[in-house]
Parts: structure tokens; sequence; C-alpha cells
């Protein structure tokens, strides 16, 4: 099996990975099959699930959930006075206005969010930040990016910089000519 290419200067030996393991089975079980495109796939989707765990440890500690951070999160870069319409809210985190819905609920239940009349349309309403959800994602993010900075720590300035170009040419490939409106608040 090759080796895994390195940039830049010759670490030495490269560890093995999980997806190392499942490219040698796939290389043995079916030697015809060029299964080296689920190398960065498989690399990606493990690195996803992991970063995700870590994540989540960190949003805990603030008695917050993923999806939680990511509502707080999407309000408070709004920008003051940090609302938003339930619409904006769930194109710009890609869930359903059923989920929306039932998420406002539990953030309003908690304090952290209330809903306020839009002085623009008498028939909708705006989600906003409270005093109290505004000082706890203004906590939690900072937490969440040292969390992030620590878990780019292996890697040297430059390889971060690089992954993340490289990553961005992938994702704008993915999302295709139109592009995404939303961004994804974990980032």
């Amino acid at each position: 099996m090759k080796s895994r290419q390195t940039t830049g200067r010759d670490p030495g030996p490269v560890r093995r990975d999980a997806v190392d393991a499942v490219l040698e089975q796939w290389a043995r079980e079916r030697p015809d099959l060029d299964a080296s495109p689920m190398g960065p796939i498989g690399r990606i989707k493990r690195c996803a699930a992991l970063l995700e765990r870590a994540l989540e440890a960190g949003f805990a500690r603030f008695g917050l959930e993923l999806w939680e951070f990511d509502m707080l999160a999407t309000l408070r870069r709004a920008g003051a006075p940090h609302r938003l319409s339930p619409t904006e809210l769930f194109s710009a985190l890609m869930v359903t206005s059923g989920t929306m819905t039932h998420r406002l609920k539990r953030l309003e239940q908690r304090g952290l969010v209330q809903r306020v009349p839009n002085q623009q349309d008498a028939r909708s309403v705006l989600v906003q930040l409270t005093r109290k959800g505004l000082a706890l994602i203004d906590r939690a993010v900072e937490a969440h990016v040292e969390n992030e900075r620590r878990l780019l720590a292996a890697l040297p300035a430059a390889a971060v910089a690089e992954l993340d170009a490289r990553l961005s040419a992938l994702l704008v490939a993915l999302e295709g000519p139109s592009g995404s409106q939303a961004a994804d608040d974990r980032t």
C-alpha cells in the first residue's frame, strides 16, 4: 500500500489511522477497485465525528448543545440588536421550520431568546437574544475558539492554513455555482 503524501520537510514515518486499515482491506478484497477516494472522504468524515465530540464537550461546560450554540451564535453574529426572523434563522441553520419552532420554544423556556414584534411586518415576529442569552453566547464563543485552537495545535500554523485553503476549495466545489447562504457556526 502506498504511504500518504506529506508536504514540506520529511516528518519521518507517517502514523497509520483507521482509514488506512479500511483502504488495505479494500485493496486485499477488491484489488481491481481503485478505492483511493475513500481516503480523503473517510478521513474528513472521521475528523468531523471526532471534532463534533470535542466541540460538544466544550459546549456542555456552558449547558449548551450543538444546535443551541448554533442558534445563539447565529443571532449574536447578526449584530445588534441580535435578532432575525425565524425564516432567516432556519435558512441559516439549514433546518426545517418545524424543527426551528421546537428549538425556539426550548431556548425561550431557558430565557435565552425571546420573540419580539416585527416593526416592518405586523404579521410576523423576530427572534432576539435576551441579555442572558447574549452573556452566555459571548462566554461560550470565547471558550469555543480556544477549544478549536487547542484541537488544531497538533499541526503547524502553515499546515492549518494549507488545510483551510484546500477544504475551502472542496467546499466551494461541493456547494456548486450558487454557493451556500449559510455558514455553520461550529466552525
